[in-house]
């Protein structure tokens, strides 16, 4: 006897789920996107620090370029990493003030996936953003042209996994009225392993030498950081939300 076949309608049931799960991602970045285009004085600070803070260092310390091509990877860096951190606090703030994020842990939707779209709005309107006016602000450090291409995509890498693993601190801290400080306190250890990367990936461009194990370990944290951190971030802002 030949098997009967499934019907349209039971393979379209068998989608139905992971279409509601997708459109669900896309309707909370849409909407993350949508309020900071609104206030783009959030996504804004940070670019204006990333900045001022290269563009002060010429001035403060020497303009000699040599001295300048030396220290601009770690600098380029350090202030990148910092002007992530400035806009890490209101991540999930907002929607903690007007009980989007209760809704979101009573959606049927998976939070962990959730908040990985809120982490991805993050990136899409900071990180990425400081990786391409990198290069920008290189040229005031006297960077070799070689290296910018390096700058960009070391940043971009390092720069998500910052989002993603700062996002864990950002839920942990999110019900705190002054929770900035101890933020800091929960992520910038964390950082450490993506700075010494990252610069080191800038720097072996500079001397011309590999930078594929730089930029492997860089994709290697940011695999990680995806796998587990979704699942901490969830499991975070139900402590901040449920005590």
């Amino acid at each position: 006897m030949s098997r009967p076949e499934a019907s349209p309608k039971s393979y379209a049931r068998g989608r139905e789920p992971e279409a509601s799960v997708a459109l669900a991602l896309l309707a909370t970045m849409r909407r993350d996107l949508l309020a900071l285009l609104r206030r783009p004085g959030a996504a804004f600070n940070s670019l204006a620090f990333f900045a001022l803070v290269i563009t002060l260092f010429p001035i403060g310390i020497s303009p000699d370029p040599e001295l300048l091509a030396t220290i601009a990877p770690g600098l380029l860096w350090v202030a990148a990493l910092l002007a992530a951190l400035l806009s890490l606090d209101g991540m999930f703030r907002d929607d903690f003030a007007d009980g989007t994020l209760e809704q979101l842990l009573l959606a049927a939707q998976p939070l962990p996936l959730m908040a990985l779209a809120k982490v991805a709005v993050h990136w899409l309107t900071t990180g990425l953003p400081l990786a391409l006016m990198a290069p920008v602000l290189g040229v005031m450090l006297s960077l070799p042209p070689g290296s910018y291409a390096v700058l960009v995509l070391s940043l971009a890498l390092g720069s998500a996994t910052l989002s993603v693993i700062g996002a864990i601190g950002a839920a942990l801290t999110v019900g705190l009225s002054r929770g900035g400080v101890l933020l800091s306190l929960l992520v910038l250890p964390l950082y450490v392993p993506v700075l010494i990367f990252g610069a080191g990936a800038v720097q072996a461009a500079i001397a011309g030498t590999s930078v594929a194990a730089h930029l492997a370990l860089l994709g290697a944290l940011l695999a990680v950081s995806l796998v587990f951190a979704p699942w901490a971030i969830a499991a975070s802002l139900r402590i901040s939300l449920n005590g």
